[in-house]
């Protein structure tokens, strides 16, 4: 890189005398980034292991509440679990346990990690309306709560806390291990109350026994023990709907159903065979129907566990069987895949209904019915909320598309490791969704995956029938079909090259094609989606050479798919018909090979004649790793780990051009930012180098990160480069200067970034988490210093959540704050404080730093108020109600009702009635004031606190004070106060839309004619001569300088 290119690096951050490093603070508080600030987490149901939790809501339908780590979700069940409430605050720890109770959520959180005080808040309708009153002994996590009565009670690791659920008091503390005696008598799950007995808990302890407590007492009724001592602990107690029968289950498999009246067991069942899962959740079925060879019989139990993915449905008539096996219930990636293993967290069947309600660690929750008119005991699904079932990968905020301009913004793709597509609206949470992958769960039930099947293959999950995980995705939806889009007759993912006969184009020719392209792990082929339609495509490319893909990319006209793969190929599919066009390089026809041969080697060197690259030459030595089609389709770049890029002709798919920048480095990823044909790509250097398109030379280095780049990004007016590296930090780069003007440290790593099309958005994605962060750009609201910053300069950021709490607030009540702190950096002395912008030089032409939307609204008033403007008067009611006294149509305000619009002055009905009271005295006079202390001042005049104060004002006030100059005395002050502002070259657009208003206002005053003023016309008049011959002085520079630069940058830009 040359040196008259601007870069930065840690030699230059390290000698710049600007100003004095500060000294680290350790363990630093989280506070908002200057630019970006938290808005909230998308995509996060039930990520967590704790259960959900229930409650019928009159008789039509159930509020189900989940925990997303420290605030809760409710879902209505009637509304297809719809989102209800997200509770606010959020808790200060992860929540541990949560019981709904009446029309209220008791959450309990701490007691683990670095927050040892534990608490239990109640929530009503998403908002915090009391506390538990918690002991001051009390040091260990809530793991179970249970409302029965007038008692609230916990259960802990060691312990049992009961409060009184009138008052939220703290009643008493239970310690069954301290009066037991029994070695080994912790608390290890199992935890209810038995309907019918009064104040009476049952508690299941580490050695197999069951305890009965008197919450009220406080004392041990009775000891149930454990029928073999091998059975090991107690990890699920349910009451059965029978009086005095309860279900126990035990690590060795083992269910019981206990007569705790005669401590006698009823029924005694195995549920291992053979599995290695524990029984953590039993639910039975209430409704009366479903168990007997007719299913309209009583007594079915459900039984799962964390440690599974499948729930056993039981029939306990005759002894108890399994009478089906409800496989992949939640499916759970595979841990060798480095997802997240786990299981379900929770099965309940809700009372009196023939639906099953499940949550697992796929973060996901579904709710099954009962078909009655089949004699399955398997139930189907009927409702599902899920999101992600491990980390994510990708991000992209969707592209704009020829014909739907709303959707700009409003909708985010996500890939995770647990091999799934998500369109994730910002708008809607309801409108998201996975994209479907076809009949997964047909296939899945003829491997015997789900079904009634008692016996599957165990090494065979259902997500190892989905397509592998995706490594990387493109999108165009110029072509998109929408809804409309034609599936085909045919299967998903075809690949043409193998399938006989030509394929036919005309009906999706007519309705449009897939717009999404994918590529995965380990796999040859490139998939297309279907965006309209949320679901897999016909075509899967496969490479030439047979190799992984390793990159896509699609033509902004939608209709063309680039193929990168592990061995260097790179290939071009049509979408419409799937048959492909085009390679790069192209291979030489057979002509083209003699000729090649023929020819002496002497004459094979470039010349000023011949072209540089040889046809059929130039291929990549390495991986692809990004590909990228300029949007008039002339040119394609790759780029690989051969440290190459290469400009490759679209039609006739030979190399033009090349740039090497092996062996220094190799290169990662690109990024194209189409407005400005600017590329930028990531090196293993950890450096991002961007070029120009049209010159092919690089004009700007970035250097910066301490970690591998795992992804980087334009911001949507081409000014920023964000990236994301394995140091935890995202960076920010001003293009201009190339200076880093923005850093902030995160949790952990962020594996994937995106910022949206309108600006409004960035997201981020974690190593640790499977939700998407949305963070707001705070330059769209409030204006942000962007100095050039240091690596001390790294901040702890505060993370957005899923409540979005301090998120959209923050925005508006924190920018002073922020600002404020930003200025008042304690240990920061910068000793030579840049000039005012205002005494840069003389030549230079300022703009304000007013809104946009303040001026132009001002400058287009009229027509908002003419749009704006009823079309009729208001009338008075036909009939006023009882309790209202009548107004009689005599009286004054009956006639101002009436009349008032009929005998207003024209000028006055031209002001809405909005802004009719902004016309006050008191901005008359201080208006007018501030104009008659400009217009005495005979040298040296400065128009600063006239227009400071004009800039100020609303846009109805602006208009209202311009409007109501009262002679022409103070109209040619107000001209000459412009046109001194116009001399200075400062809030150049301001001047331009404050004359345009006064010339729309009073333009009938100056053309007028008044004898009796005809001085004060004149006076007017010559005001105006001389902004006039100001105003050309002015634009007559401007267009000079515009010229001349547009012609230095036309030149530099020309090919030469």
């Amino acid at each position: 890189m040359t040196d008259d290119h601007p870069h930065i690096n840690g030699r230059e951050a390290a000698a710049s005398p600007a100003k004095r490093l500060k000294v680290a603070h350790h363990n630093p508080q989280p506070r908002p980034s200057r630019i970006f600030a938290p808005f909230r987490t998308l995509g996060l149901v039930s990520p967590t292991p704790v259960p959900f939790t229930s409650i019928p809501l009159g008789k039509t339908t159930f509020q189900i509440t989940t925990s997303v780590g420290q605030c809760l979700h409710t879902y209505d069940l009637r509304r297809g679990l719809n989102l209800l409430f997200i509770t606010r605050p959020q808790t200060p720890a992860t929540i541990t346990a949560t019981v709904a109770w009446k029309d209220r959520v008791l959450a309990a959180w701490g007691g683990e990690g670095t927050i040892k005080e534990p608490g239990i808040w109640v929530f009503q309708r998403g908002r915090k309306c009391a506390e538990l009153e918690v002991p001051d002994h009390l040091n260990e996590p809530v793991r179970e709560l249970v409302v029965f009565g007038s008692w609230i009670v916990g259960r802990c690791l060691s312990r049992i806390e009961v409060w009184k659920s009138a008052s939220y008091e703290h009643y008493t503390t239970i310690t069954p291990s301290a009066s037991s005696g029994f070695i080994g008598s912790t608390l290890s799950g199992g935890f209810c109350n038995v309907p019918t007995f009064l104040n009476k808990i049952l508690v299941g302890k580490g050695d197999g026994s069951v305890d009965i407590w008197n919450v009220s007492t406080g004392k041990l009724v009775y000891t149930m023990l454990s029928p073999d001592l091998s059975s090991g602990a107690v990890t699920a107690i349910q009451p059965t709907p029978v009086v005095s029968l309860v279900a126990i289950a035990r690590t060795d498999g083992s269910i019981t159903i206990h007569n705790i009246q005669t401590d006698r067991a009823i029924l005694k069942l195995n549920a291992r065979s053979g599995r290695t899962t524990n029984i953590t959740s039993i639910s039975f079925r209430t409704d009366g129907h479903g168990a007997g060879e007719d299913g309209q019989e009583s007594g079915i139990m459900a039984t799962t566990g964390t440690g599974g993915s499948d729930v056993t449905i039981w029939d306990l008539n005759n002894g108890g069987k399994v009478v089906g096996v409800l496989h992949g219930a939640h499916n759970p990636p595979s841990s060798v895949h480095g997802g997240v293993s786990g299981g379900i967290s929770r099965v309940e069947f809700l009372p009196g209904q023939d639906v099953m309600v499940t949550s697992g660690l796929d973060n996901a929750l579904k709710s099954w019915i009962f078909d009655a008119n089949t004699l399955s005991a398997v139930p189907r699904i009927l409702h599902s909320r899920s999101g992600h079932a491990a980390p994510v990968t990708r991000l992209s905020f969707l592209p704009t598309s020829s014909d739907d301009a709303d959707a700009t913004g409003k909708w985010l793709l996500s890939a995770g490791r647990d091999r799934s597509l998500w369109g994730w609206s910002i708008r809607k949470d309801g409108q998201s969704g996975e994209l479907s992958q076809g009949a997964v769960r047909k296939k899945a039930k003829k491997l015997g995956l789900v079904g009634t099947g008692l016996e599957i293959d165990s090494s065979i999950c259902l997500d190892d029938l989905k397509a592998p995980e995706i490594t990387c995705f493109a999108c165009s939806l110029n072509r998109d079909g929408g809804m409309g889009a034609a599936p085909g007759a045919g299967g998903i993912w075809t690949n043409v090259a193998s399938k006989k006969g030509t394929s036919d184009a005309s009906e999706s020719g007519m309705a449009g094609w897939e717009s999404i392209v994918t590529s995965h792990r380990g796999d040859k082929y490139a998939r297309t989606w279907f965006w309209g339609r949320k679901r897999a495509g016909r075509w899967a490319f496969e490479t030439i050479d047979g190799t992984e893909v390793t990159s896509v990319a699609i033509s902004s006209c939608g209709t063309f798919a680039l193929v990168g793969s592990a061995g260097g190929s790179i290939s071009m599919f049509n979408l419409q018909s799937g048959i492909l066009r085009q390679r790069f390089p192209a291979p030489l026809n057979p002509a083209q090979a003699k000729k090649l041969k023929l020819q002496p080697s002497d004459d094979r060197l470039p010349s000023a004649t011949t072209p540089r690259f040889e046809p059929g030459h130039g291929r990549h030595r390495k991986a692809v790793t990004g590909l990228l089609v300029d949007p008039l389709n002339r040119t394609v770049v790759s780029c690989g780990m051969d440290g190459k890029i290469k400009f490759w002709d679209f039609h006739s798919g030979l190399l033009q051009d090349e740039i090497d920048w092996s062996p220094m480095t190799a290169i990662t990823g690109v990024q194209y930012y189409k407005p400005g044909d600017l590329v930028a790509f990531s090196c293993d250097d950890l450096s991002i180098r961007v070029i120009d398109l049209e010159t092919k030379k690089l004009v700007r280095e970035l250097w910066g990160c301490l970690g591998q780049i795992n992804d980087f990004c334009f911001s949507n007016e081409g000014r920023w480069i964000i990236a994301a590296s394995m140091d935890s930090v995202i960076r920010v780069w001003d293009l201009p200067t190339a200076h880093l003007i923005n850093a902030f440290q995160v949790e952990s790593p962020c594996t994937a970034l995106a910022f949206s099309e309108t600006g409004e958005y960035l997201a981020t994605a974690h190593a640790d988490s499977v939700g998407i962060n949305l963070w707001n750009n705070r330059t769209l609201f409030t204006h942000v210093p962007t100095r050039k910053i240091g690596d001390d300069d790294i901040i702890q950021a505060i993370l957005p959540n899923s409540s979005g709490e301090g998120g959209q607030n923050l925005l508006y009540t924190a920018f002073d704050e922020t600002d404020r702190d930003i200025a008042e950096e304690e240990d920061v002395l910068i000793e030579h404080a840049p000039p005012d912008a205002n005494t840069l030089s003389n030549d230079l032409l300022t703009l304000s730093l007013v809104p946009k939307a303040r001026w132009q609204t001002l400058l287009h008033l009229p027509t908002i108020k003419a749009r704006n403007k009823p079309t009729e008067p208001p009338k008075a009611p036909e009939k006023a109600p009882f309790f209202l006294p009548s107004l009689t149509n005599g009286t004054p305000e009956a006639k101002a009702l009436t009349n008032g619009t009929s005998h207003s002055s024209k000028e006055f009905d031209s002001v809405s009635r909005v802004s009719r009271p902004l016309i006050s005295s008191a901005t008359k006079s201080e208006f007018t004031a501030l104009l008659g202390t400009f217009a005495t001042q005979q040298q040296d005049r400065d128009p600063e606190p006239l227009l400071n104060h004009l800039s100020t004002l609303a846009p109805s006030a602006a208009d209202s004070a311009i409007r109501t100059l009262a002679n022409l005395d103070e109209m040619t002050a107000f001209v000459q106060a412009l046109t001194v502002r116009l001399g200075q070259k400062r809030d150049y657009e301001l001047v331009q839309t404050w004359m345009s208003v006064f010339l729309r206002c009073h333009g009938g005053v100056i053309v007028g004619q008044d004898d009796e003023h005809e001085g004060g016309l004149d006076t007017l008049r010559q005001a105006l001569k001389d902004w006039r011959q100001e105003q050309g002085r002015e634009s007559k520079r401007l267009e000079e300088l515009v010229g001349y630069c547009s012609g230095v940058a036309g030149w530099l830009r020309s090919t030469r």
